[in-house]
């Protein structure tokens, strides 16, 4: 593996396997039982946890009334064989028959949250999982403090610095350790794409800032601008972009790490107005998100050059700003998509299906394995699913495939169907296809059928929707915190490594 760091505002991580000098915390977990909270993990870390200070923490616990329920937060004073450490964070973990990686990692996020202001922090957790307590340290410190200037984080509000694993031996858990903060690193490059305004993000500057995280990974990048676009039939990005005085790009970012190709395609509206179907005032200032698709596959495919993947991937991004002008495409225009397909626009603030289906189009002349496309591409996603669990809909073996590698990894995902009868919804009187059903009904299922109509037969493909997963408008909760969570980043590049391994 390659660890070429294009991001460094996470805390450090390392393994260790003794308490440092003058710990801050100790964070802990704590399981849940009938018989009361117990510590975990009881095996690896006798010298540090003895009996006595595992007993006498189980009683300062009690007495502050912690039950070890998942993301439950104690801290108490260290023990005094504890000489080294400050105080103890105890992290609910719930109920031992049901730890798993995920747990681990929100549990370490939310320990993470709490910690602000605290210079050195060591944990237990790694005792569980070393890969999950890392991503959830890592991802839970997470803070995007760029556009602040008058009101910049106090010392005592500063994320924590230093996050130190306790692991039993010298070699444990290195690659698990490497692989982990690379993601999380990956993750949050991807939380600063989605963060960043859209007055300091528009396309051209977007597909700089990827080529330049690209060509210092030592990648092939191609960006085409608003002249090439228009020369090489771009139809749906070029009719986007037409409204805005900061015109759209194409970017397509290419890791040759092996015979399988695997194809990514993630939507790249940095703002959406929704053109002259402009949407209601209220809570618009949220779609600055709506290039999370985007900021997720070129995350991907940097990090599986990190990773050194035996994949190729290639990374297929389209980038327009949709706003109303007197140049904006209009209800009722007829665009031509590349490739040749008429689509007639009945809806402008349908816009991301436009643009994805110019780029899955280009993507599938590479003649890729496997195609996956993520996009913030319908409120619907949020009416079915809520703001927590992606859609994924495709190609019958893989949409369930990589549904499944999405809840393995923490991010939900949730496979969904493509009905037949909804296709005919999409039909058009004047062109080959409508880019919007004339009703309300399953919108996230019909932007996908759309979608359908530009993959090659065969092609075993998936569609993630991903427009309340990518964005938290809420508060915090485990290692996410408000604005871009990053998502999926985890899924691509598990199902890629799974597909780099056949």
């Amino acid at each position: 593996m390659t660890a070429v760091a294009d991001r460094s505002l996470g805390p450090e991580l390392a393994r260790i396997e003794t308490l440092t000098a003058d710990t801050d915390v100790l964070v802990i977990g704590l399981t849940s039982s009938e018989n009361g909270p117990q510590l975990a993990p009881a095996d690896l870390f006798g010298d540090v946890l003895t009996e006595q200070v595992r007993a006498e923490l189980l009683d300062a616990l009690g007495a502050v009334g912690a039950k070890g329920k998942p993301e439950e937060l104690h801290r108490v004073p260290a023990p005094a064989a504890l000489a080294n450490v400050t105080s103890v964070l105890a992290v609910g973990l719930g109920a031992t028959d049901k730890l798993d990686a995920e747990q681990v990692r929100r549990s370490a996020g939310t320990a993470a949250r709490a910690l602000t202001g605290t210079e050195l922090v060591a944990t237990t957790l790694s005792g569980i999982d070393l890969g999950a307590a890392a991503e959830g340290f890592y991802l839970g410190a997470y803070t995007f403090p760029t556009f602040k200037a008058k009101s910049a984080p106090k010392p005592e509000e500063q994320p924590v610095l230093r996050v130190e694993l306790l692991v039993p031996e010298p070699e444990y858990g290195v690659l698990e350790l490497l692989r982990a903060q690379l993601v999380a690193e990956a993750v949050a490059t991807a939380r600063d794409f989605v963060n960043t305004p859209p007055s300091a993000l528009y396309p051209a500057e977007f597909a700089e800032r990827a080529r330049v995280l690209a060509e210092a990974a030592g990648l092939e990048v191609e960006v085409l601008d608003e002249t090439a676009l228009a020369a090489g039939g771009y139809g749906g990005i070029v009719g986007v972009g037409q409204g805005s005085s900061r015109p759209p790009r194409l970017v397509r970012i290419t890791y040759a790490g092996g015979p399988k190709k695997v194809a990514l395609i993630g939507k790249g509206i940095t703002f959406d107005t929704g053109g002259i179907s402009i949407k209601p005032a209220a809570n618009m200032e949220n779609m600055t998100s709506d290039m999370a698709g985007a900021a997720a596959v070129i995350a991907t495919v940097l990090l599986a050059a990190r990773l050194g993947l035996p994949v190729t991937v290639t990374a297929t991004v389209p980038m327009a700003e949709n706003m109303p002008s007197a140049t904006a495409q209009r209800p009722g225009d007829v665009l031509t998509q590349y490739g040749g397909t008429t689509v007639e626009v009945i809806n402008t603030d349908a816009e991301g299906r436009l643009i994805l289906a110019d780029a899955i189009v280009r993507a599938a002349e590479d003649e890729p394995d496997y195609l996956i496309d993520v996009a913030t591409l319908t409120g619907a996603q949020m009416v079915a699913l809520g703001t927590r669990t992606p859609g994924v809909m495709g190609t019958d073996e893989f949409r369930d495939r990589v549904a499944t590698v999405s809840r393995a990894v923490g991010e939900n995902g949730w496979a969904m169907p493509l009905p037949a009868e909804l296709r005919t919804d999409l039909n058009s009187k004047v062109a080959d296809l409508a880019n919007v059903a004339p009703h309300r009904w399953g919108g996230m299922l019909s932007a996908a059928l759309f979608l359908k109509e530009f993959v090659p037969e065969g092609l075993p493909w998936a569609h993630l929707d991903v427009a309340g997963p990518a964005y938290n408008t809420g508060g915090p909760f485990g290692y996410i915190g408000k604005g871009g969570t990053g998502v999926p980043v985890r899924t691509l590049i598990t199902v890629i490594e799974e597909i780099g391994a056949e």
